[in-house]
Order: structure tokens, then sequence, then C-alpha cells
């Protein structure tokens, strides 16, 4: 069996993380390297409880299902004192493009759902009642384009994220949106002991291969042959062998 061959860079790391944590058993310690040499950064999609490998693959998974984003129209039409400077958020009426602003209206959300319910180009109901669908946006971008007058409405394509229901001007908008409120990272030290959350298949089937007791012995010798790093890899066999004479 031929010993894993560690980077220097990988090796750097190891050393500060082993004297920032010199009681480190020997399975937290391989995880910590095999988070370094393969550049693994694993995130929590938060809405799912699922973790994943990285930033990029909990993106692809969503973009497969079309739980990302959609592409929708909205109506623009400039009203004056609705939108300004100042708006941080805004409520938009899918059917006139009518819009009311956090700042310029002292209830804006409760004013939307007066105008949806009694919008007469809302001809969307349920059980007899007119539907209180609204968007919602806190893009600058998209609420920047409603304080430019427009003589006559006008349509723009914007993006809505399927897991929050903001309206955003680009899918940039939408990704940057969706890296700051819907993951948080996790270090994979952690991964395997964590309860709350499932570990998504192939993210789970990478860890269970590399988890394997000959991988972990080749870790062990590899750490022996290294002066900086033979003292730690001496404990964790001392400490077996301990284990092993008690049992």
């Amino acid at each position: 069996m031929s010993n894993i061959v560690i980077s220097e860079k990988t090796k750097d790391s190891l050393l500060n993380f082993l004297k920032k944590n010199p009681s480190s058993d020997l399975v937290t310690t391989y995880l910590f390297f095999l988070e370094q040499q393969f550049h693994i950064q694993p995130v929590i999609l938060l809405k799912e409880k699922k973790i994943y490998q990285n930033l990029e693959s909990a993106i692809s998974h969503l973009e497969k299902l079309g739980l990302l984003w959609r592409e929708t129209e909205i109506n623009i039409h400039f009203q004056k004192a609705s939108v300004d400077s100042e708006t941080k958020k805004i409520y938009i009426c899918p059917f006139t493009g009518k819009v009311f602003g956090d700042n310029t209206h002292q209830n804006p959300q409760d004013a939307i759902y007066d105008w949806v319910s009694n919008c007469p180009e809302n001809t969307e109901f349920s059980n007899g009642v007119r539907s209180k669908r609204f968007f919602i946006s806190e893009d600058p971008a998209v609420i920047k384009s409603y304080i430019t007058a427009q003589k006559t409405p006008v349509k723009k394509t914007v993006y809505s994220s399927m897991l929050s229901g903001k309206l955003y001007n680009s899918k940039n908008a939408i990704l940057d949106d969706f890296n700051k409120t819907q993951v948080k990272p996790i270090p994979l030290t952690q991964v395997p002991r964590q309860n709350r959350f499932q570990i998504e298949d192939s993210f789970l089937a990478f860890i269970q291969e590399n988890l394997q007791e000959d991988k972990l012995a080749s870790f062990t010798d590899s750490l022996r042959a290294d002066p900086t790093l033979e003292k730690y890899a001496e404990k964790w066999l001392e400490e077996e062998s301990t284990f092993s004479e008690e049992s």
C-alpha cells in the first residue's frame, strides 16, 4: 500500500491545524486534510436542510430541477412619489405595474394587498376571491427601473427567485442573494458528526470512499514519514494500541 502524497501547501495547513488543535484525533485530522487537498468547501442548503460538497454543486442541483429562478415580466409605469432614490424595497402589482415603496407609503404591504384585491385588471380568482399575488424586490437595479419616468407602461424581463420569491434584475443578482441568504458554510470535519442535515448522495459517497481503513492507515504512514508531523501520528498509534490492550 503506497502512502498518500501530501502537497507542501497542505502539509503547512495540517501543521498549523494540529498546533491549534493538538488533541485532534486521526479521523478529524484526516477530514481536514481531505478538505485542503481536494479544495472542498461544504455548504448547507438551509431550506432543503442538505449538505453539498460546495456552492457550485448546490447551485447545479437546483438549476437542473428548475428550483433556482424563473423568468417573468413586470409592467413598469412611472408614478410620482411612488419610488425614489431612498427606496430600498418595493411591492409590485403584476397586473398593472402599480408599485409601492417602503419609504413612500406608510404601510406598503397593506397597500399592495388592497390594490391587487380590487384591481380591475386582476382576473385571477380562487374560490370566487381575487388573487392576492404580488411581487417584492430589494434589487437596486429593479427599483431604479421605477424611478425613471415612462410616458407609457413598458414591460421588463426580470428573474424571480424560487426560494425567496423576490424579484431580481439578473440571474447574477439571484446568485449573489442565494450565496448570502440560502447557504451556510460548514467545515468538512463537522459534516459526518452532524445529524440535523442530510448529506447529498454524491458527497456522502465521496466521504465514505475516503474514510476507509486502508486510506486512514496510508495517511498515518505519510505523517510518520515527515519529521514535522511524525509525533502526531505516533500519538494516534499509541492511543490505538492502549485502547486495544484495554479491550
